[in-house]
């Protein structure tokens, strides 16, 4: 019996498995198969990973490799653990022709302490004991049983447990150490260079976005950042990385199963080094313009886009409910209105970029000059040349209040409604609130205050100038039915 500081040791009260040669012991070959290989990341000679929003990724992975002509097993290794086995390919890049499959395999029995003795029930183990209690120092058992605990038949007798440790004679060759993809191949070269395919979940990446606006409110820098976060169960070492922004749609299978973002400088990433976008089908590709290493278990942040004094106006707005118009109401007092900033992601406003979906934070300058933060809002998947819109929050000095001075029932389904909305301004500077009122189906203004501009069938806007320190009064009655 050779020495116990020769044992290879695994923990199971603990668990220790050797092998009787110092070289792991191979897997079986398939019994077609003449030859076998192993392929690992030191044999990759490149690796292209293209990121979904839907936790999903596409990775190619190329290795170059010496094959005997014939049939052979070729063992994959360092893929990721969280791959789909059915969206596997494998090519040859340079003899396609004179390479074919005959079958392929994923294999991810993986080994642990648990799994070990499973595959020893029934067989016979040695018992080393590190304990007083026991006279002997090793013992040949039989492993009965792993259910709840290990039992041991020692001599005729029955051990629920041992305090020591168990040592295995060798490794079972079904186990392996980590997932890999197995292919049986007719090759009728010898040297290839091959290329994997395959779709993993584990991998996933959001847009943040960082505004940061001038004291005047009227100008505004923009950066977008990519969070990456990759869970796949592997590393992707020097890798081409691609971003696909838009909803892909994603067939659901039985089968399978970040960080705060802190405030950026205004100046971002230099241009080379952020990401480069082309339309791609009906969505977006985003390419990194250099290549990256994306380890597993990493959250990655890199410049995505960025766009310098774009025009963006703020908006003021107290809204309605359409519920207002079809009884009396108590009047609702002390209402701050809502904040809202809008800018148009044209070229001619020094953007005009795709812009994926994430949230925006926005920053603006104290008496001071320091930036502190001032709201954020998520954005949907946003195309040129449309506007975007965020809501930062409620507005401290500026406040309203909604009074039904009259109401009637002229019909059953008919009613009128008087009210009065008073919008008191404390700030130092004068702004302009919109007074948005979503109607119900039919609506006629009978009288009003002030001019309002119908923006669509079921909704009525009044903007108010309101002077620094002031107060303005929004009077109107509507008909309306339902």
């Amino acid at each position: 019996m050779k020495p116990i500081w020769m044992l290879v040791a695994v923990m199971c009260l603990p668990l220790f498995a050797v092998a009787q040669d110092p070289a792991p012991a191979a897997a079986p070959a398939p019994a077609d198969a003449v030859a076998a290989l192993e392929t690992t990341l030191s044999d990759q000679t490149d690796v292209a990973v293209t990121v979904y929003n839907n936790d999903r990724a596409l990775v190619r992975d190329r290795r170059k490799l010496s094959l005997a002509p014939g049939t052979l097993t070729l063992r994959f290794m360092d893929v990721a653990a969280a791959i789909q086995p059915e969206t596997v390919s494998l090519v040859s890049l340079n003899d396609g022709g004179n390479l074919h499959i005959l079958e392929q395999n994923y294999e991810f029995d993986l080994m642990s302490p648990e799994k070990l003795m499973e595959k020893y029930v029934g067989r016979e183990v040695t018992l080393v004991n590190k304990s007083n209690d026991l006279n002997f120092f090793e013992q040949k058992a039989k492993l009965l049983s792993v259910n709840n605990g290990p039992i041991y038949e020692v001599e005729g007798k029955i051990f629920l447990g041992h305090p020591g440790q168990v040592v295995l004679p060798e490794l079972p060759g079904e186990l392996i150490a980590k997932p890999t993809l197995v292919w049986l191949l007719e090759n009728g070269g010898r040297d290839h260079e091959v290329e994997a395919t395959y779709l993993t979940s584990g991998m996933s990446w959001k847009a943040d976005y960082v505004v940061t606006m001038n004291r005047e409110e009227t100008k505004m820098n923009l950066e977008g950042w990519v969070t990456l976060n990759n869970q796949s169960g592997t590393t992707y070492q020097n890798a081409q990385l691609k971003l696909v922004a838009g909803d892909v749609n994603v067939v659901q299978s039985d089968m399978m199963p970040a960080p705060a973002m802190e405030m950026m400088k205004a100046a971002g990433a230099p241009r080379e080094m952020r990401m480069v976008e082309e339309s791609f089908a009906e969505y977006h590709l985003y390419t990194l313009q250099r290549r990256t290493t994306i380890k597993q278990n990493q959250s990655k942040q890199v410049s995505l886009l960025s766009g310098n004094g774009v025009a963006v106006k703020k908006i003021y707005e107290f809204r309605g409910d359409v519920a207002f118009y079809a009884s009396k109401m108590e009047p609702i007092k002390n209402q701050n209105v809502d904040v809202f900033l809008t800018f148009q992601n044209e070229e001619k406003n020094q953007l005009g970029i795709p812009l994926p979906a994430g949230i925006m934070r926005v920053y603006q300058q104290d008496s001071g000059g320091m930036y502190q933060f001032s709201g954020e809002d998520r954005i949907k998947h946003t195309a040129k040349d449309e506007e975007v819109r965020l809501r930062l929050g409620k507005a401290f000095d500026v406040v309203a209040e909604r009074i039904q001075s009259d109401y009637r029932g002229v019909g059953p389904t008919i009613h009128e409604a008087e009210f009065r909305i008073p919008v008191r301004n404390h700030k130092d500077t004068p702004v302009t609130v919109d007074v948005v009122e979503p109607m119900p189906a039919t609506w006629t203004i009978l009288s009003k205050s002030h001019d309002f501009v119908k923006k669509d069938a079921h909704t009525a806007v009044f903007s108010l100038d309101i002077p620094a320190d002031g107060t303005v009064e929004l009077v109107y009655r509507v008909r309306v039915q339902w």
